[in-house]
């Protein structure tokens, strides 16, 4: 956010052929909505086909009554049967015609939200698939962005296309009903749509690349708006007074946007006024000749009824075909967005032969002359590291901020392939597991871990969700990591609701929810466990019993700590010194506090610190 917000530029581009090639998803977008609920789509079809000669039948039975007026007028004896029988026949279609458009528009809402239901968790399960790489570059995350956002959009969408097809047949039955009467109305009613279609088309293009560009600053507006009105910022901002800092940038950054909007529909306003003029001229050329006939004798005033509404009601049907169009076309820019999205494939490494995991991990994890850069950087985060985790073996990583110990794990965890070297698993390259199936192997316990705004039960059983309704086991793991203690405290129990985004929720302090978290690596009973600083918010002697607990519950388990209390550190087995991307040393704590480097300095820091 500390960019020069003045050095931002966002030129929307009119880019006609942008608008036509977006057009070639709608028939997979066609094709995903059908897919949805198959009865559904084809009833609304159908309906929309029917409603779609609505409107001729009504005009017809219109003319035949003005006739019949005025016939009845010039005889005698008037015998009104034929007149209440087209009266009906039209109250008929209207009644009928009400009832299926009520059917449409249900129809229309029960599919969208089914579409919607699908798209969405779609895109959940897609971005669930994506490297963990692509989701940390910023470009990657505004695509993912944008998809997410256009699913109301595609809603719309749904409506606007299956309304496109009921108006091709409403109009063919108009202009049919024209061309037999007078053909040139035909010619009036294009000159005064045309102009009107072009503009619409040109700045809906625009709309769209305003609303690309600033995906980026939209971000940031959504990211002000939260960090300016939440009760987890709420302290920081009333005590270093940021309030009016976070209300004045997000004012700021709106105005900007809401200046480049409006100089957008100002212009779109304009052009639309002109434009429609010429149509407006056009209409009423046709209604002059239309006028003309009827009193040259040439049609009769049934037939003027006819053709006057005729006329204006194709008029309004092709200007909304054509900017429903136009709303098609900017939609399926942003439906591009989405299938863009949903078609990425994961980053591609150097393929491997798959081989089975082992049933038993047996000798442990090798690093063998490990580097790593993240993607985009040059800046070597592991410099050649080589060490070997043996199996059943309890392990710390230590090493001030940037040192390297969080990228290991990721690494491991195989979140990120390394840029050299290779890491064995019981001497096979890891990268010859299938890596979904390698991940089970592991309980990981992250130091920024997620505090769903779940139930207690289902934040545990996150770890293994498969065992949500294995309470047993739950209690288990929750007794394990000390969360049993946190179960007590709250009034419902395992069923409390956690956290304040929904009604009856609580929040807990930083030490229960760590507690909380620590308890889904138990439930996994994973044959690894992994715990980045999984403690740092507990008391002291919450954190020693923690650790007694975790290094009972993990004998024979291979095991990796992050930790900066060396009151932990020293529990494990041996530990990895690192600095700046590479091993400094590595063994026993008493063995590192002979050496009399790095991990004995920062041992007698910490010490010092409590006497």
């Amino acid at each position: 956010m500390a960019r020069n917000l003045k050095s931002i530029s966002h030129q929307p581009q009119f880019d006609l052929l942008s608008n036509f090639k977006a057009l070639k998803y709608l028939p997979r977008f066609y094709s995903e909505i059908k897919t949805t609920n198959r009865r559904l789509f084809y009833f609304n079809l159908i309906c929309r086909l029917v409603s779609s000669f609505s409107p001729i039948a009504t005009l017809w039975v219109g003319k035949l009554i003005i006739d019949e007026i005025i016939l009845l007028t010039s005889v005698q004896e008037k015998d009104l049967s034929n007149l209440w029988m087209y009266v009906g026949i039209e109250l008929g279609i209207l009644v009928f015609s009400d009832i299926v458009n009520r059917i449409i528009n249900l129809t229309d809402g029960l599919l969208g939200d089914q579409y919607s239901i699908n798209s969405s968790v779609l895109l959940i399960n897609k971005t669930s698939d994506v490297e963990l790489s692509q989701l940390e570059d910023s470009e990657f995350y505004d695509k993912l962005e944008r998809a997410r956002q256009q699913t109301a959009g595609r809603v719309g969408l749904l409506s606007n296309m299956l309304g496109q097809i009921q108006d091709f047949f409403a109009l063919a039955s108009l202009v049919a009903g024209l061309i037999y009467f007078e053909p040139w109305l035909i010619v009036l009613v294009v000159i005064s749509i045309i102009p009107s279609f072009l503009n619409e088309i040109k700045f809906s293009n625009s709309s769209y690349s305003l609303s690309k560009s600033w995906t980026p600053e939209r971000r940031e507006l959504d990211y002000l708006r939260y960090i300016g009105a939440n009760d987890k910022t709420a302290k920081e901002l009333k005590l270093f007074g940021l309030a009016k800092f976070i209300s004045n940038r997000f004012k700021e950054l709106s105005i900007r946007y809401y200046n480049e909007n409006k100089k957008l529909s100002i212009s779109r306003s304009k052009w639309g006024a002109f434009y429609n003029l010429i149509g407006t001229i056009s209409y009423y050329a046709a209604y002059v000749l239309i006028i003309y006939k009827v009193i040259n004798g040439k049609i009769t005033l049934g037939d003027l009824t006819f053709l006057s509404g005729s006329f204006n009601r194709l008029k309004s049907r092709l200007e909304a075909t054509f900017i429903r169009f136009t709303r098609i076309s900017e939609s399926a820019l942003n439906l591009r967005d989405y299938f863009e999205f949903i078609d990425l494939q994961p980053v591609v490494h150097k393929t491997f032969e798959t081989l089975p995991i082992p049933t038993e991990i047996k000798d442990g994890f090798t690093f063998d002359q490990v580097k790593f850069a993240y993607p985009g950087s040059s800046t070597e985060v592991l410099k050649g590291i080589s060490f070997e985790l043996k199996a059943g073996e309890k392990m710390a990583f230590v090493g001030e901020n940037g040192a390297g110990k969080t990228t290991l794990i990721k690494l491991i965890l195989r979140f990120y392939e390394p840029t050299e070297g290779r890491i064995l698993l019981d001497g096979i390259d890891i990268r010859h597991f299938d890596k979904a199936e390698y991940q089970t192997l592991f309980g990981v316990i992250f130091q920024d871990f997620v505090k769903y705004e779940l139930t207690v039960k289902e934040n545990i059983a996150v770890g293994k969700i498969t065992e949500l309704e294995n309470d047993q086991r739950i209690q288990h793991a929750a007794h394990s990591s000390l969360a049993s203690e946190v179960i007590d405290d709250v009034k419902e129990g395992l069923n409390q609701q956690l956290g304040k985004r929904f009604a009856k929720g609580v929040e807990l302090s930083g030490g229960q929810w760590q507690k909380i978290a620590l308890a889904r690596a138990y439930m996994k009973d994973a044959k690894v466990m992994i715990l980045d600083e999984p403690t740092s918010a507990l008391d002291a002697r919450a954190e020693y019993e923690a650790f007694q607990r975790f290094i009972g519950l993990t004998k024979g388990k291979t095991s990796v700590i992050i930790s900066h209390r060396f009151s932990t550190v020293r529990m494990a087995d041996r530990i990895l010194v690192l600095e700046d991307g590479k091993i400094l040393e590595i063994g026993s704590h008493e063995e590192l506090l002979k050496n009399d480097k790095l991990y004995a300095e920062l041992f007698e820091l910490q010490a010092a610190g409590y006497q």
